[in-house]
């Protein structure tokens, strides 16, 4: 009976070591290191890319080529199974110029939101329920001026269904799918920047509808500071970027003569490129860097799927996530984050894929915002202009829908 059984085992033994690589042990997923140990592993062999990554590096190039037509100032990173596939630049963009990435940046708050509600549960018991407009979370806001903001949740600020007014000339409010004109009103003041976000007028009550209000991400940042007791940009550095290895990167917190006292939470964050590929990668490994959870898994699963916070549209937690199919060619899983100027970061988990473009006019360039050393900028694209669309020709696709065509033109090089 013993030496069946060791047969057994050695048969077993055999067919395990000649198993097809599927039913293998798993291989331990690939994290790259920081830069200066030599970063992302890439591949720029057309055969290469489709037999390790696949994808079509042919078709990678026409979704380079709308980023170029894109904005100003620019460039498109592809990670696809772990291998940095396509990094390619223009005009002041380059890998390590620290851009004012706008809202883009708001990814980044929401973020250290999840990790604070997981870190300093005890503090704040009802997580995304919290009511914030209170002597605990944000006592610099009372006495109310308007009653309503007694019923604001940090769910409802994070899906910016908080009631404040939208921004811009012409606000937007969206009741379950359907888009009603705001009037303008006055938005955050960089000289008072807690104040005045907390002064935004309400446009509805908390959870009567969405509106894109820079206020309502920095509120949530406030909270974040009175919860943890520490900047926003440090906790960030703590949690996120010291683990991952980031290179320089700050908040662009100098406007002329003028210092800021605290980052925003609606934006202006500032990273190297392979950086901001880096927290997007991490999102895409639900929150795990090498063998740390740094995010909670729980919290990226509600960034891409519609939230009870609101259903008026689709954006989850400081996400626009695919989940009704809005962009055609794109899975249904893809979350992603923009800014102004042309930024956009997307995960797309089906796919293993993450996408991050740069864009961004002239001004988000310029150093002094951060006060960082940078790359000399190549000036060849300073007087570009975008170009009308022709019967025969797109044009320059700026803002948002050229943000979604680059990602169903990335998604489409996908060939395996």
């Amino acid at each position: 009976m013993r030496r069946q059984i060791l047969s057994v085992l050695h048969v077993a033994a055999i067919l395990l070591a000649t198993a097809a690589p599927s039913l293998r042990a798993t291989p331990k997923t690939y994290f790259p290191p920081p830069d200066s140990e030599g970063g992302w592993r890439d591949l720029t062999d057309p055969a290469q890319i489709r037999q390790l990554a696949g994808m079509d590096a042919e078709r990678l190039e026409r979704a380079y080529q709308l980023t170029e037509r894109s904005s100003k100032n620019g460039g498109l990173l592809v990670v696809r199974h772990g291998y940095l596939v396509l990094e390619k630049y223009f005009g002041r963009a380059s890998r390590n110029a620290n851009p004012d990435m706008a809202s883009t940046g708001k990814a980044f708050t929401s973020i250290a939101c999840g990790i604070m509600l997981h870190e300093f549960k005890d503090k704040i018991p009802d997580g995304l329920d919290t009511l914030v407009f209170t002597d605990q979370y944000l006592p610099e806001a009372l006495p109310l001026d308007d009653p309503r903001r007694a019923d604001i949740t940090l769910g409802q600020l994070l899906c910016m269904t908080a009631g404040y007014n939208g921004e811009g000339g012409a606000p937007v409010g969206i009741i379950m799918g359907k888009a009603t004109p705001l009037k303008p009103s006055s938005g955050q003041d960089i000289r008072d920047l807690d104040q005045s976000s907390l002064k935004v007028p309400l446009w509805t009550h908390p959870g009567g509808g969405y509106a894109y209000s820079s206020a309502a991400p920095h509120i949530a940042s406030m909270v974040l500071r009175r919860v943890t007791g520490m900047e926003l940009k440090d906790y960030i550095g703590r949690r996120l970027g010291e683990p991952m290895g980031w290179g320089a990167w700050d908040y662009c917190l100098r406007r002329g003569d003028f210092v800021m006292p605290h980052a925003n939470g609606a934006g202006s964050i500032a990273l190297h490129a392979t950086d901001a590929l880096r927290f997007g990668y991490c999102l895409l490994q639900d929150g795990k860097w090498e063998d740390r959870q740094l995010v909670p898994a729980d919290y990226i699963a509600l960034c891409r799927q519609p939230s009870p916070y609101n259903p008026h549209a689709p954006f989850s937690l400081q996400f626009e996530h695919n989940a009704d199919g809005h962009v055609a060619g794109a899975p249904r899983d893809a979350f992603y984050k923009s800014g102004a100027g042309g930024f956009g970061l997307f995960v797309v988990p089906s796919l293993d894929l993450v996408i991050y473009k740069l864009g961004g006019g002239n001004g988000q360039y310029d150093p002094s915002l951060t006060g960082l050393p940078q790359p000399d900028p190549k000036t060849d694209r300073d007087d570009w202009k975008p170009l009308p669309a022709t019967p025969f020709f797109e044009g320059s696709q700026t803002g948002d829908d050229g943000l979604r065509h680059v990602l169903e033109l990335v998604t489409a090089a996908v060939v395996d």
